[in-house]
This record gives C-alpha cells, structure tokens and sequence, in this order.
C-alpha cells in the first residue's frame, strides 16, 4: 500500500428492506477485513456504497428497481425508503460493533460523478448508445470474465440478461437507463432523462474516494460473476488499467443447511436474535467460528454454544483480570506473533480464537494475560473491556438511561416507532440496547 495505507471499497447493503443476519455476515467480514488491517499496522481508507436507486430484482439487471417496489409496497418516497431501512441497518452494523468506514456514501449523492464515469467510457470507446441508454459493450474488453472464470463465449452463452434488438452482445450490461415516464428517480443527462445501472455507482464512488488504485475490494460471492466483473470492465475502460489489486468474496449465511428464503420464513434479523435472549456478541463469537470463505450453517443449536462460549469466555477472562501471576514476556510474544499469523494468513478467524482460548486456558491467573486478550480484541471485536465483575458497574449517562426507560415505556404502549427512534438516539450516544424477558433490558457500551 501507499504510504502505509489500505484502500478499502466494500459493496454495501441495497436498503430497500430489513437486512437479515446474512447481510450481517456481510458486513462482518467488512468489519475483520477493516480490522485485520489496522492490527497488522496499516492504516486504512475505507469506503462502503449505499445502493438506494438502480438495482433491479434481479442482479444482472432484469425486473424492477428495488428501491421502485418498496416505494410502490409502502407509500413513501424512495428517499424515505433509503433513509429508514439505512438507519436500521447502521444500528444493527453498530449494535454488532462493526467499525463505519471513513466514507460511506449514498448512490443518489454522485449522479454527476457518475454521469461523468459513463461518458469516459463512452469517450474511450468501450460503450455505446440505444434507445433504451448506454450500455459496455463487453466485446471491447478481452478479459471479461477472468474473475469468475468464465471465458467471454460462456459468458455470453451464460447471460440471463433479455437481449435488446439494439444490444451487441448478449452479455452487455447497462450503464445508463433511459427511464419510463411512471418511473419515480430519474435525472437529465447527455443521453437523456433515465437512472444510473446498478454497476456503474462502485466503479464510480470508488473512483470519487480512492483514486485509480485499490489494494482490497469485497463482497459477497454472489456479486463475483457479475457486478464485480462489470465493476473490473468499467474501472478499465475508464482508466485504462486494471484498479483493483485483491478481489475477495465472502460465502453465504446457510440456514439449517439450507438457503435463507423469505418463503421459508427462516430470515432473521438481529433484532429477532435479541428478542430470543442473545447478545449481538453472541451472534459476532459466532460468525468468527467460520472462515468467511467458507458457507456457515446457522442453527439456533450453534447459536446456543456460542452464547455459552462467550460466557465461559467473560468468566475465563476476568479470572485473568484479578490474577497475580506473571507470565513470561516471550510467552506472550508467542501468542501475539501467532494471533497476528493467522490475521495475515486470509483472515483466519477460526486460528486466531484458538490462539485466544489457548491464552485464556493458563491455568495461572495473571494480568499479563488479560491485557493480551484485550489487545486480540482490537481485531476480534467482542467488546472485552467493557465486561465487568457482577458486584462491577458499568457508569452510564443520566441522558441514556433516561433514554432507555421512555424506550421500555414506548415497548410497553406497542409504540414500535418511538421505541426505534429513542433506540437510535441511545445508539448515538455510544450504547446499545439489549432487550430481555418482561420488558427488561440491559444497557451495553459500544
């Protein structure tokens, strides 16, 4: 990296709905990513998209916008939409201690550094102009394809997208939609009144905040055939050089072994998981069970062992804590030097809590390990210091507990909408709010 720093984009959640625990696996990894960095001692540029226009029900740009549904499903505007299931999603990214990047940054805000993005790629020859706007015309670009490993015939024998009687290729995406008359965001441009593709906005925001050079870009598997192909395409024709150094791609959340499916009605929510009685720390020690690489089952019998997990890791850790024993230098030396092995070796989270557990099982109580389990944290995130001994108190603001009782009060009159509002305002405060049995509740620091 340059100067010691990371750019870092992450595509970020569409918020046209509620984002389920498998976003939240998303933006986990997002998290360690962002972690591992700054543990290893790098600082970091990071930057995270918010689609709130151009996203179509299916992601190689068939059906309809996503933002246009939601609108239409709950009578308000796409901008009301935007706003409200983005500021459930930031609670519930804050509540699981995922750290903001320095930059996050709404689709809707850069229409002109967008417009300005296609019209380089139009000037450089890698687009082309229909009726219905302006799409890549993927022939232009040999390696289309080389990410997910598809070879450019596969690719287009592959494409599901509907072919345009104007279209080159099977396989050319939008980058510019020419838009509808009922249709409800839209803007001018050189090529008419229309919308931005959903593509386009990454290539577009990570250009606006990074520059031509990205060392790490994520997402989630499912966007490596597609839109990060799209992403690779568009940044080249515009740039004429490759941007991205390190792809990665995150695997999905399973449920029960299967799929999460809406029909199923196995879609959960953090707040569903908090409802049940767990913490998002239990929810975090889980995800940092698997390898992001790798799917991850969920099950409410995994979920049990790592609540428990965490138990015995808050009772394990403030024995350390009050202990009197000293530990050799170089024995905590070798526990950093191999937590810090498995940071850098793909972000081995399952290594390094072994690491964390090994240190943890001395059997002599001691100080040193205590604060070498606080300084892991850095990167695991579990919120380690702020656990307390039973007869300990956590000193709260006057302001938050306040706060946090018209909360329990709204709860108890059904007022959903004031709960959520008084959730937030406590949330900006630097708490969180962990909802038990009989309207009881525990305040967390953040």
């Amino acid at each position: 990296p340059i100067d010691n720093t990371v750019n870092f984009y992450f595509c970020g959640p569409t918020v046209y709905w509620y984002q389920h625990i498998g976003n939240m696996r998303a933006f986990f990894v997002m998290d360690s990513m962002r972690r591992a960095v700054k543990y290893l001692g790098y600082n970091i540029n990071h930057v995270m998209n918010i689609t709130d226009v151009g996203h179509m029900t299916s992601d190689q740009d068939e059906g309809e916008d996503r933002m246009e549904l939601a609108s239409k499903r709950e009578s308000k505007s796409p901008h009301e939409i935007a706003e409200f299931y983005w500021n459930l999603c930031k609670r519930d990214m804050q509540e699981l201690n995922i750290e903001m990047p320095e930059h996050i940054c709404p689709a809707t805000s850069v229409i002109d550094d967008i417009i300005a993005f296609v019209q380089d790629i139009l000037d450089n020859g890698y687009a082309y102009i229909t009726k219905n706007g302006v799409y890549f015309d993927t022939s232009k670009y040999p390696k289309y394809g080389a990410l997910g490993g598809m070879n450019q015939n596969e690719k287009k024998f592959g494409a599901r997208i509907e072919i345009d009687s104007e279209k080159k290729n099977p396989a050319d995406f939008v980058l510019w939609v020419i838009a509808k008359d009922n249709h409800i965001q839209k803007w001018n441009s050189p090529w008419g009144v229309g919308y931005p593709g959903w593509h386009i906005e990454c290539s577009a925001i990570g250009n606006k905040f990074l520059g031509e050079h990205i060392d790490l870009h994520g997402g989630g598997v499912e966007h490596k055939t597609v839109h990060h192909e799209n992403e690779i395409a568009q940044n080249y024709a515009k740039c004429g050089h490759e941007v991205v150094d390190i792809w990665f791609h995150l695997e999905h959340l399973m449920f029960n072994g299967g799929k999460m499916s809406k029909s199923k009605g196995d879609i959960y929510t953090l707040t569903n998981l908090k409802d049940k009685g767990y913490s998002p720390c239990d929810l975090r020690l889980f995800f940092l069970s698997a390898h992001y690489s790798k799917p991850q089952n969920f099950t409410f019998e995994a979920l049990d062992n790592a609540r428990d997990s965490y138990n015995n890791l808050k009772k394990l850790l403030l024995k350390h804590k009050n202990g009197e024993n000293k530990v050799e230098k170089s024995q905590i030396e070798q526990y950093k030097e191999k937590f810090s092995e498995y940071i850098a070796d793909d972000i081995n989270t399952p290594l390094s809590l072994s690491v964390m557990w090994d240190a943890l099982k001395n059997n002599k109580p001691s100080k040193d390990i205590y604060s070498l389990i606080i300084d892991f944290d850095r990167f695991l995130g579990l919120r380690l210091a702020d656990i307390k001994e039973d007869n300990e108190t956590l000193e709260i603001p006057t302001e938050v507990t306040t706060l946090a009782e018209q909360r329990k009060q709204a709860r108890l009159n059904k007022d959903y909408r004031q709960s959520d509002e008084l959730r937030d305002k406590i949330s900006d405060l630097g708490y969180s709010i962990l909802d038990k049995q009989n309207n009881e509740y525990e305040i967390i620091k953040r």
